[in-house]
Parts: C-alpha cells; sequence; structure tokens
C-alpha cells in the first residue's frame, strides 16, 4: 500500500512556543502550508516540540522534515501512543544541520530512521538545538504512513 501523509486539517497540532508570539507570520501552520517562504520559528529555551493528535489511528512509516541551517536539532526524539495510553519512546533521530529536506527512510543519512509504528499521538521533540539560545526552525513537517 502506498503511503500517503498522515497530517490533516483534522490533526489537532500543538507547539512549545512561536518566536515572540507571532503566529501569523511564524505559527505552526507554516510547516504544513508546502511553501518554501514560510517557516514555524519557535521562541527561545530547550526542548522545543511538535504535537500531532490525528483524527484516527495511524501507522507511521516516515518523517519529513526541513530545518533552517543553523537552527535544527541534534537530537530529535519521537514519541507516541494509542488514544487513553501513556506516550512511549518510538524513536530517536539524529538530523544533520542543513537546509535540505531530510527523510526518515534514506539509507544514506545513519541515524535517521523511524520505526514503523501504529499510534493515535505523536510528539517530536527537538531536545538539542544548534542555535545558541535553543530556537528551532522548521519549513518542512511531513509524517507519512496510512490511515487505520
Amino acid at each position: 500500500m502506498p503511503l500517503e501523509p498522515l497530517v490533516c486539517a483534522d490533526t489537532a497540532t500543538r507547539v512549545s512556543s512561536v518566536l515572540n508570539r507571532d503566529v501569523k507570520q511564524f505559527g505552526k501552520k507554516h510547516m504544513f502550508d508546502a511553501s518554501e517562504e514560510t517557516c514555524w520559528n519557535s521562541d527561545q529555551g530547550t526542548c522545543q516540540w511538535v504535537t500531532l493528535d490525528f483524527p484516527r489511528t495511524v501507522k507511521v512509516s516516515q518523517l519529513h522534515i526541513q530545518f533552517q541551517g543553523g537552527f535544527s536539532s541534534r537530537l530529535c526524539t519521537l514519541e507516541g501512543c494509542r488514544a487513553g495510553e501513556a506516550p512511549v519512546k518510538v524513536s530517536e533521530l539524529y538530523p544533520e544541520d542543513t537546509n535540505a529536506m531530510q527523510i526518515s527512510f534514506a539509507t544514506w543519512q545513519a541515524g535517521f530512521q523511524v520505526e514503523e509504528t501504529v499510534l493515535d499521538k505523536l510528539k517530536i521533540t527537538f531536545e538539542n538545538s544548534t542555535d545558541f539560545f535553543g530556537r528551532i526552525v522548521v519549513y518542512h513537517l511531513g509524517v507519512l504512513g496510512e490511515r487505520l
């Protein structure tokens, strides 16, 4: 079965912070709008995060992420759970500090693989920012798999 984007209009998303609380210019919606001109920009501080609450159970197979170089994360922790359950660690990812799109299944990127997981909620924690102030900038975030 082909993979499909799992984030849709009915996916409830939350982020840890938005730069200067300017959601119009730097809000979470910009991670999913397919525009290269817009982005989510967190405020400063350690351990920024994004949560996705899917409208129905999904099987996550891939993660696509595009940071702004200099504002990426050296370590991303993925946690997930089914409805009514406590979150558990799914994967640890070690993205590169680059502007390029990074895809979780790419064998040339050591440390960037997602365990295929069935869940209703996904939390991506950006543990270790390359920015001195802890800011994270994400131009694109895609979660692919299948709806169950």
